[in-house]
């Protein structure tokens, strides 16, 4: 019975997140460069971090996600950066990985524009420990030739790009298209004498991101944001408001239209002059119609960056006078 339910309800949860194939991290704005090539290296540091995410805790099957990603500036005359991400949802497997150079553009006094693309890989896995809604199983399979009874999995190519303003009085704004080529993951195969195929299609999705950080005095800063998620045929909009003290603790919360209402806090810890440890924690409270079989979703954030600094250059000039 707890297979047939978890079976239905990750249907349902299948037909609710159809546009949103791509991960979602409710501490989104310690995230951009996921959803961006062209914040790679904008903030002139070496940054690494890792997310962990598990959505919609105590529900069977619920989806669960991991990411890293490494990104560092000064680098080909812009910066580079890589992310990897693994997200679960039931028998359901994604991984992706890409490698992303943006190309610096300084605009004067006003700040940076980064000219970003990344170009990796897609891999979908369909495992075969399922139960059909009809309780058919790989086993004893059904007559839907749609359904891979033996397990799949499928790899592409994926490119995307964007654009990403650092701004150098605390405002930044990106735009970018991820998934461009749409590609179709495909597989086909026989059980038990039943032909089945695979077909997954990879939707493009948008990003449009935006915020500015406001100093309040010597010691508080607040940080609104929005980030705006769309494949052309859904929207969803994540609005953020972040406050910091003296850089070392912030806390922050956010609200998904009609999903949920994330709660954040963490500590940014200076180690050295150059070196910044940062750890986040965020609970969302959920909205939908899941709330009556979740108990919220839990992520936890782990990062660090070591600025970049150049060595001055020694500057000289000779006087013909002297010799």
């Amino acid at each position: 019975m707890k297979k047939i339910f978890t079976t239905v309800a990750l249907s349902v949860i299948g037909v609710v997140a159809l546009a949103q194939q791509d991960a979602q991290f409710s501490m989104n704005m310690f995230n951009r460069l996921a959803v961006n090539p062209g914040y790679a290296g904008t903030s002139q540091a070496l940054c690494g971090t890792i997310f962990y995410r598990q959505q919609w805790n105590s529900f069977p099957g619920a989806p669960k996600t991991a990411l890293v990603s490494l990104d560092y500036g000064r680098i080909l005359g812009g910066g580079l950066g890589i992310t990897v991400d693994q997200d679960q949802l039931g028998f359901e497997k994604s991984l992706k990985a890409k490698l992303a150079y943006s190309y610096h553009l300084a605009l004067g006094s006003a700040g940076t524009l980064g000219i970003g693309l990344d170009v990796g890989m897609i891999q979908k896995t369909i495992s075969n420990n399922f139960l059909a809604p009809d309780g058919s199983t790989s086993a004893n399979p059904g007559t839907d030739v749609a359904i891979p009874w033996s397990g799949a999995s499928a790899t592409t190519y994926d490119v995307g790009f964007g654009l990403y303003f650092a701004g150098n009085k605390g405002t930044y704004v990106g735009i970018s298209a991820l998934h461009l080529p749409e590609q179709q993951l495909k597989e086909a195969g026989t059980t038990n004498s039943l032909a089945w195929s695979f077909n997954y299609k990879v939707a493009r999705h948008y990003y449009i991101m935006a915020g500015h950080k406001f100093p309040i005095g010597n010691a508080f800063s607040l940080t609104p944001s929005v980030l705006v998620k769309s494949d052309a045929s859904s929207t969803q909009m994540d609005f953020n408001l972040l406050a910091k003290w003296r850089d070392m603790v912030f806390i922050g919360a956010s609200y998904r239209l009609t999903d949920a209402i994330p709660v954040m806090a963490g500590l940014e810890w200076k180690v050295n002059p150059k070196g910044t440890l940062r750890f986040g924690y965020s609970y969302d409270v959920t909205l939908s119609a899941i709330k009556n079989h979740s108990n919220g979703t839990h992520e936890i954030m782990l990062g660090y960056c070591h600025k970049i600094v150049s060595d001055p250059k020694p500057q000289g000039h000779e006087n013909v006078r002297f010799f």
